[in-house]
């Protein structure tokens, strides 16, 4: 009679045969565990360096930007007034517009400087107290410049008189051509 052995029976008596079949099995197991472990690997080395590329393209945009996005500004000069209709010796508010970039727009501001006739020359000042930089206004029966944040005041050449402003008012450069003052901003 023969003796039929169950695959069990082999893999319980011969234990060479058993230890084939579960080596196979470990060595199956793990060789799909590494290539699992690599594509994970090479995943997150693509992730990382997709980070770092675009990290690294914002931080070298900042810091070349100034260098190589814009061109430097040129010196705007604006019309500030015609020199014979400006009193002499008083300080006179003029506004003026000047454009500036916020973000992807272009935004008009509005600003207002101080002109002080004296003979032929002409002196223009900021309106920014220099202390916090609230705005100034002339009072003409004072015959001074008055901060209503902080009490400082200026004489109307800019210069502090009194109350915490370290310094005097900012001037712009001026000049006259044909009669027309023109501020430079």
């Amino acid at each position: 009679m023969g003796l039929a052995l169950s695959p069990l029976h082999i893999c319980a008596t011969d234990s060479r045969a058993a230890n084939t079949l579960v080596d196979y099995a470990t060595m199956q197991s793990s060789t799909d565990d590494r290539g699992r472990r690599r594509f994970f690997v090479a995943t997150l080395t693509t992730i990382h360096a997709a980070i770092a590329g675009f990290i690294g393209v914002i931080i070298g945009g900042a810091v070349a930007s100034p260098v190589f996005g814009r061109e430097r500004e040129q010196e705007t000069w604006i019309p500030a007034g015609d020199l014979n209709s400006l009193p002499d010796n008083e300080p006179i508010p003029v506004l003026y517009r000047v454009a500036r970039e916020d973000g992807y727009r272009e935004i008009m501001d509005r600003r207002v400087l101080y002109l002080l006739k004296n003979g032929d020359e002409v002196t223009a000042m900021d309106t920014t107290c220099t202390h916090l930089g609230c705005p100034v206004r002339w009072d003409a029966d004072a015959k001074a410049m008055k901060c209503p944040c902080h009490g400082g005041v200026y004489d109307k050449t800019g210069t502090v008189v009194s109350g915490p402003p370290p310094k005097p008012l900012a001037r712009f450069t001026t000049r006259i051509d044909g009669g027309q003052i023109l501020v430079r901003v």
